[in-house]
């Protein structure tokens, strides 16, 4: 779902080609339940202008292949956007180092182990330092995509992308933050997410670690 507002908004943006890159072309499967077709492989690729990672499984983050690729591609990017648990492999890959950052609630305490400076806390929306966007789950690909397009497009262009898809979140319950959610959510959140947590954790500061 991390990647919807990133194609949403960049398929509107003129000239743009959006690349969807694995190792090979078989059908990868999403979170929740949809499938996506690569169109370009990591031989494909070499350089980009915009490097967009979303929340991947812990299995895919910690695969050496990945985080290279990420650490090669992020390097001659002119914009870096890591969304939810995606900024947790751009830190593996060593590109938060320095930086002021945010993800999702659950990857908050994994960036302060990837040589992040400030890790600002969920709710405060897209955090840009440099070149590097990140933000947390779900509306943050459109938010960081958007403001992306302002650089990379003109003001304009990202507005005009806003009001197509009449960009304007209303959130019917009001529990997408953990202030909002309050403690007996929360709980049950971390309970739900403790496992992958603790995969994306160990894999990512191990990868961090070699670079030191």
């Amino acid at each position: 779902m991390d990647m919807v507002g990133i194609q949403t908004v960049f398929g509107l943006m003129p000239g743009a080609e959006i690349l969807l890159v694995w190792k090979d072309s078989q059908p990868v499967e999403g979170f929740p339940n949809w499938w996506t077709v690569p169109n370009a492989t990591f031989a494909d690729i070499k350089e980009v202008d915009v490097l967009a990672v979303p929340m991947l499984p812990p299995e895919i983050q910690n695969d050496p292949e990945v985080v290279e690729f990420v650490a090669s591609v992020a390097k001659k990017a002119q914009y870096v956007i890591g969304i939810c648990n995606g900024a947790v492999l751009l830190g593996a890959a060593g590109v938060l180092k320095g930086k002021r950052v945010t993800s999702s609630y659950n990857a908050l305490s994994i960036l302060e182990q990837l040589g992040a400076t400030e890790v600002v806390p969920v709710g405060a929306g897209v955090v840009v330092d440099g070149n590097v966007y990140t933000a947390g789950a779900g509306i943050g690909s459109f938010e960081a995509a958007l403001l992306v397009s302002e650089q990379a497009f003109g003001k304009q262009a990202a507005q005009l992308a806003e009001l197509i898809i009449e960009y304007d979140p209303h959130p019917p319950f009001k529990t997408g933050t953990p202030e909002g959610a309050g403690s007996q959510l929360v709980a049950m959140f971390e309970g739900m997410m403790a496992n992958m947590v603790r995969g994306y954790r160990e894999g990512a500061v191990a990868h961090f670690n070699k670079l030191k």
